[in-house]
């Protein structure tokens, strides 16, 4: 069975640049190996909006190249929505166009209890995955 497991530590970063960019929907990209987040990437919402997030390239381009170099693959890319629950808008499923990796999204609806879920996005189909956080 397809799951996520984010070390405690990753998960806080996660958490608090999810916090610390709001109100605009942070991003970033997770990568591992065997369903387990080793690194985490934080990366630059070019779009800078509250409801829609945009990778700069060029960043994307280096992460990969880093991923890659370390023997890594890249499992999740993330990203928050500030004001929303965690769940794909219709724009996250129509721009989820990265096969085999699982979407992660970061609620701040309760910023007292971020929401954090996982979702398989192919062909415009969502399938939940369960995101386990775990000991470092």
């Amino acid at each position: 069975m397809l799951r996520l497991e984010i070390p405690k530590g990753i998960f806080a970063r996660m958490i608090e640049q999810a916090k610390a960019e709001a109100p605009i929907e942070a991003c970033g990209i997770l990568a591992g190996s065997n369903g387990r987040v080793e690194k985490l990437y934080t990366m630059t919402n070019a779009d800078r909006s509250s409801d829609h997030f945009m990778m700069k390239p060029q960043e994307q381009f280096a992460v990969v190249k880093d991923i890659r170099s370390a023997s890594l693959e890249m499992l999740a890319v993330y990203h928050s929505h500030p004001a929303t629950p965690a769940r794909p808008s219709a724009e996250d499923i129509r721009l989820a166009l990265t096969q085999d990796v699982i979407y992660v999204i970061v609620s701040l609806q309760d910023a007292r209890a971020p929401v954090v879920k996982g979702f398989l996005i192919e062909e415009r189909n969502v399938a939940t995955v369960p995101v386990e956080v775990v000991e470092e």
